[in-house]
């Protein structure tokens, strides 16, 4: 089970044919969203700033922000895998799933 922001997460992960799916409590799922709303459009904002030829000093640091609030979603979502889909896996005996993990830790922190 995964307590996180005042909810409970249980079976998080689960095997749908061939494929897994994270099951996310509402409010969990609600505020990755939120989060990569506004990263959208900081995204956008930054297409805008090129557009208008904006100083390149100053969209590198809108790159930055919009960087470091992506890692924050992939923190957060990194959270809840480890509480939940991980430590399920390896209860079941799974021991693959941290060869998965190392690989995927290895993409976020190119």
């Amino acid at each position: 089970m995964l307590e996180r922001e005042g909810e409970i997460d249980s079976n998080c992960c689960s095997t749908d044919g061939e494929a897994r799916k994270s099951h996310h409590s509402d409010k969990v799922k609600n505020s990755l969203i939120s989060r990569l709303n506004r990263i959208e459009g900081q995204v956008r904002g930054i297409k805008g700033l090129i557009e208008k030829d904006t100083y390149c000093d100053d969209v590198l640091n809108q790159i930055s922000s919009v960087q470091s609030a992506l890692n924050g979603v992939g923190k957060l979502l990194l959270e809840h895998h480890l509480k939940s889909c991980v430590i399920e896996r390896i209860q079941e005996g799974d021991s693959e799933v941290l060869t998965e993990l190392m690989v995927t830790m290895n993409k976020l922190i190119k």
